[in-house]
């Protein structure tokens, strides 16, 4: 039977769920076809694919070749999808074992040269699949994260030779490197470095202490800006799940994890120019804004009066529930959104 089937993880807010990906090769003239609501990204990868299986010295099947990404009612965007399509067209025709695909999960876009490229989005489907018990293979881009993730099976790669090699028993791949931990974060902006101004300081250690939102008033030049920098300076370091939480959304909007400061609670202050989608999020492909991406931390709103009334009030929602949900066509992603603010009057 010509018949494979791989896994592959969605992106959907925090959510990443699965995608079950069928290949199909039948008698007729020679064609590709991607279904199950492909967006323009994924229809592109039967070229993508197609080139990478070649230029790996594999056979592409001189067949017509279907491939589902079920289920058909979620849609499919970017090229996380190539490296699962291009192991389902090589296992379908018998040129990898299928049953080594049974309990893998596969990530990662195809270069033309069959080299394996970062996608966003990979914290989240990591760990989905800790939760289900399955292996993933990623690329060697997301390994700084993947590292960020324990008691989850991860194969790091650099091409589609390497993977296929690994299927077949011919090499081993990779597992990124552990995080050591030790519960400390790198230096930053530190309230000891502030002299006087004890009323204000005594405003910070109260906000720290008990999780309030904050709004410093007086004139230009007072230190109001540098005293809001050093707000989480003085909170806990993030726990493990809150930092997986607040690297999660930076994972989704695409920005690095930086290792030596995943700890740190983070520092968002947004322009005030900025629009309310800038704030909360949105776009074709549902993307996290600067509340979001200051889960966990601090969004600081300088020269309050200046933004619009209609960016402010979009605040209301998110401080109320903790967490954003952006509809889009078809599409509903929630983020997180629990965050303490300090603005200036």
């Amino acid at each position: 039977m010509s018949l494979a089937v791989t896994l592959s993880r969605a992106q959907e807010g925090i959510a990443a769920p699965q995608v079950v990906v069928e290949v199909h090769l039948s008698g007729g003239l020679p064609a590709t076809n991607i279904v199950g609501l492909p967006e323009a990204a994924v229809r592109e990868a039967r070229d993508r694919v197609r080139v990478a299986i070649q230029s790996t010295a594999f056979e592409y099947p001189n067949r017509r070749v279907t491939v589902n990404l079920a289920p058909a009612e979620l849609p499919k965007d970017g090229g996380r999808f190539d490296l699962a399509i291009a192991l389902g067209i090589l296992a379908a025709s018998g040129q990898v074992p299928r049953e080594k695909l049974d309990d893998c999960e596969f990530l990662g876009e195809l270069a033309l040269t069959g080299a394996l490229r970062g996608v966003p989005g990979v914290l989240p489907a990591l760990l989905r699949a800790r939760a289900c018990g399955r292996r993933v293979v990623i690329p060697r881009e997301n390994a700084t994260e993947a590292a960020l993730v324990s008691d989850v099976d991860v194969r790091v790669a650099d091409t589609l030779a390497e993977v296929c090699a690994w299927l077949r028993g011919a090499q081993e791949l990779s597992a990124p490197v552990a995080v050591e931990n030790d519960g400390g974060v790198d230096d930053g902006p530190d309230l000891s470095d502030v002299r006087g101004q004890l009323q204000a300081r005594r405003a910070l250690e109260i906000t720290a202490v008990g999780g309030h939102h904050l709004l410093l008033i007086g004139p230009p030049g007072t230190g109001k800006t540098m005293l809001a920098e050093r707000l989480p300076g003085i909170l806990p370091p993030l726990s493990e799940s809150e930092a997986l939480e607040t690297c999660v959304v930076l994972s989704i909007a695409g920005q690095p994890t930086d290792l030596a400061q995943w700890r740190r609670r983070p520092f968002r202050a947004p322009h005030h120019t900025a629009s309310a989608v800038a704030l909360v999020g949105g776009g074709s492909t549902p993307r996290p804004g600067e509340i979001s991406l200051a889960h966990n931390g601090v969004l600081f709103l300088d020269e309050l009066p200046e933004f619009s009334r209609h960016v402010l009030e979009v605040l209301r929602e998110p401080m109320e529930s903790g967490h954003i949900v952006i509809s889009r066509a078809a599409r509903q992603s929630t983020f997180p959104a629990q965050f303490q603010m300090v603005a200036i009057l």
